[in-house]
Order: structure tokens, then C-alpha cells, then sequence
């Protein structure tokens, strides 16, 4: 199975998925559709399981992936070390019925505490 193109093309969905996924860091969870928070799940998933190595290197990749150097801060120093003790399953998807404007399917991804 691919991924989901979310009616964008790449480098549009490249930003978006960076911005929500700053969201997500800062915020702990955030209020999206679903097809958008099953892909961030997994890049989330990836993330967070690369800050638990915490060297250099991984601060210099997660960086890079989320540009803002505040929340790559905060994924390192607060919420990688939460997760030492759990190999994956970082985060949540929980479904919370359909959009008022379009009817879209919305899902509430949170951190798992």
C-alpha cells in the first residue's frame, strides 16, 4: 500500500505535512481529517522514534524535517523521553464523526501520554 496524495502535489503536501506535524509537537494533539492524520501518524511514529536516539545526527535530520528548531527542542528534550520505555505506538487516532462545512470524516491525533 502507498500513501495518500490528499489532492496535492508533492511539495504542497511536503509543507503540510510539516506543518501539521509542528502542531502536533507543540500542541500535543490536534483536530484534522482522517486521511490527514493516518499519514502524519506514521511520520510522526518515525520521528519521535528518531529523537529517542538523540545524537547529532538524529537532531540534524529531525530538524531538517521540521525546520522550526523550538519544537525539534521540545520532541527531544520532552516528549522522545516519555517513549524510552515503548517501542512505537506514539500516537492515537481517535474518530470524531464528520465536518459541519463538508461533511469530511475528522480524527483527533493526539501524543499517547
Amino acid at each position: 500500500m502507498g500513501y495518500s496524495k490528499l489532492g496535492r502535489n508533492s511539495s504542497a503536501r511536503k509543507a503540510l505535512f510539516r506543518s501539521v506535524l509542528v502542531s502536533l509537537f507543540k500542541h500535543e494533539r490536534i483536530e484534522t481529517t482522517e486521511a490527514k492524520a493516518k499519514e502524519i501518524s506514521g511520520l510522526a511514529e518515525k520521528l519521535i522514534t528518531l529523537a529517542k536516539r538523540d545524537d547529532l545526527s538524529a537532531r540534524r535530520q529531525v530538524i531538517a524535517e521540521l525546520v522550526d528548531k523550538e519544537v525539534a527542542k521540545k520532541l527531544f528534550d520532552e516528549i522522545a523521553p516519555k517513549y524510552n520505555d515503548r517501542n512505537g505506538g506514539y500516537t492515537r487516532i481517535l474518530k470524531l464523526g464528520v465536518r459541519r462545512g463538508d461533511a469530511a470524516p475528522m480524527a483527533l491525533l493526539e501524543l499517547v501520554k
